[in-house]
């Protein structure tokens, strides 16, 4: 990364055009398998503090050593927002939610209304939806429920559940395009550092009063989840969200959490011999299809 004061990545997102798109995909689909592995042995609050700290640790040396620029105190101020509704809402909601009781499947469906979220919210602003990126947002929607329709159960169904689940939606699509409008351009390590900062310092807090005494089942499932969560999660799919945001427009952006569930579906058939059947391929056709229409420029 260069010392220069330009946000870092500014430039390289040319390089990683057509790359960054799947590589976020991938490593973002990796969330889902990583809760699976850590959920039987932890508190989603306190994994979530753990997993904030521990990326602190890994961001400060790189800070140090080049000597990265700090973001100004309006801008930390509003990447301190945008990484409370980000980080700490959006995994706080989702973790939440199954640790609830709710299916993985019912989760991933409202959590991936994000593209339709996000493109009515910028249609009622400045971005023009047209009629292509409409369709392929509504193929998109319809791939998704057929990936994730056998997962999909009635159990852990509380209003409860259901809310944390919202709350995950909205925090994420919110904090992205708050994080956009307000502060979108800034060194990816500091600013980073000043999100994650301000999740953990909500999370924390969390975690001691509503996990106290809760069990830890330290082993190698946990470690690596959380090893996983700290570099490829927090640090790598994280710097590629915000990479891809700088150059594509929201709603483009958005689309792309279209695959993620068929994505995760493939990988959980591959690690966990779950069903991976016909109607799941053509929900997966559909969401490639849809959001093809929905990047399309």
């Amino acid at each position: 990364m260069s010392d220069a004061p330009r946000p870092a990545g500014a430039s390289a997102d040319g390089g990683l055009g057509t790359v960054a798109p799947a590589l976020f995909v991938v490593l973002w689909a990796t969330g889902f398998v990583v809760a699976r592995l850590a959920m039987p042995h932890a508190p989603p609050l306190g994994f979530l503090a753990l997993r904030f700290a521990m990326t602190l640790v890994a961001l400060a040396p790189l800070i140090l050593l080049a000597r990265a620029p700090w973001p100004d105190r309006r801008t930390a101020g509003h990447l301190a927002v945008a990484g409370l509704m980000i980080h700490a809402a959006y995994l706080a909601g989702v973790w939440a939610a199954v640790a609830a009781g709710m299916s993985a499947g019912v989760v991933a469906l409202i959590v991936n209304l994000q593209p339709v979220l996000t493109a009515i919210w910028m249609a009622l602003g400045t971005e023009r939806i047209g009629v292509r990126r409409w369709l392929g947002l509504a193929l998109g929607l319809g791939g998704v429920a057929l990936v994730v329709a056998h997962r999909i159960g009635t159990e852990g169904l509380a209003p409860s559940s259901i809310a944390l689940a919202a709350l995950g939606l909205v925090a994420i699509t919110a904090g992205t395009l708050y994080q956009r409008r307000h502060a979108p351009s800034f060194d990816l390590r500091t600013g980073s550092f000043v999100q994650y900062a301000a999740a953990f310092a909500a999370t924390a807090p969390l975690a001691a009063v509503l996990e106290p005494g809760a069990r830890w089942d330290w082993g190698a499932p946990l470690a690596f989840a959380l090893a996983w969560s700290v570099f490829a999660l927090s640090i790598g799919g994280v710097f590629l969200m915000y990479l891809l945001n700088r150059r594509g427009s929201a709603t483009r952006v958005a689309s792309l959490f279209y695959l993620v569930p068929p994505v995760t579906a493939l990988q959980a058939w591959l690690l966990f011999d779950e069903p991976f059947g016909m109607r799941a391929a053509v929900g997966m056709a559909l969401v490639a299809v849809g959001v093809g229409l929905a990047v399309r420029r």
